[in-house]
């Protein structure tokens, strides 16, 4: 159960990198020559329809398939991510559990709203924590920084697309493979491949953007 919650921990904060990328408004061109002007154009209008919402509360299903196991872990949750404050990734099956991450790093916290004490984060936490900063930073309208850390791809229209990420930096290359993306008004699909071979496909429903948070997230993200 440990290493299954620590394997939760390092997709937790995948994701809590993916949702903060998906969230970046649309800024000045940058320069990518893995990409073609007509696909850096398309991620600009992405992000900038992603972007008109500062917040969102979403239910998930998880199934990770992972070479060390027969069958698929499917897991299911809530999940609420606020731009200006960070990700709360709350598990309700098969085993409960809640993440905090912020540009700080990944938290586990317990049914008080406490972080629970570990001797260390998630898997990938560190290396997570430092892409959200740098993702962070790029809400005033950077692309570039994201075009240093990834070779994007996409097609589609800014109302349905798909989006394939590859790290061009060996740091981050040592946890994740690839991600893609699929949505429209919200992310709806999530695919990560880690570098180990193992994958994690998260589908999203009943999305809804929120403008403020809930005192009890508002406490959860102070957690850390």
């Amino acid at each position: 159960m440990v290493k299954l919650k620590r394997r939760a921990g390092a997709v937790a904060a995948a994701v809590a990198l993916t949702l903060t990328l998906s969230s970046l408004p649309a800024g000045a061109a940058a320069r990518q020559p893995a990409a073609s002007a007509n696909e850096m154009q398309l991620v600009q209008q992405i992000a900038a329809h992603l972007a008109q919402a500062k917040g969102i509360r979403a239910q998930f299903t998880q199934t990770q398939t992972v070479s060390a196991m027969n069958r698929p872990l499917v897991s299911t949750g809530t999940l609420v991510f606020f731009r200006e404050r960070g990700v709360i990734w709350q598990m309700d099956t098969p085993y409960k559990a809640t993440y905090v991450m912020t540009d700080a790093g990944v938290t586990q916290v317990d049914a008080t709203g406490k972080p629970v004490t570990s001797n260390r984060q998630p898997q990938g936490a560190r290396g997570v924590a430092q892409v959200s900063k740098m993702m962070r930073a790029m809400l005033g309208g950077d692309l570039s920084a994201l075009y240093s850390q990834f070779d994007v791809k996409a097609e589609g229209t800014p109302t349905q697309w798909r989006m394939h990420l590859n790290p061009n930096q060996p740091q981050l290359a040592q946890s994740i493979k690839g991600l893609q993306m699929e949505g429209g008004d919200y992310l709806k699909t999530l695919r990560i491949t880690l570098a180990n071979g193992d994958v994690t496909q998260i589908e999203f429903a009943n999305s809804k953007a929120i403008d403020a948070l809930d005192p009890a997230d508002l406490t959860l993200l102070g957690a850390q």
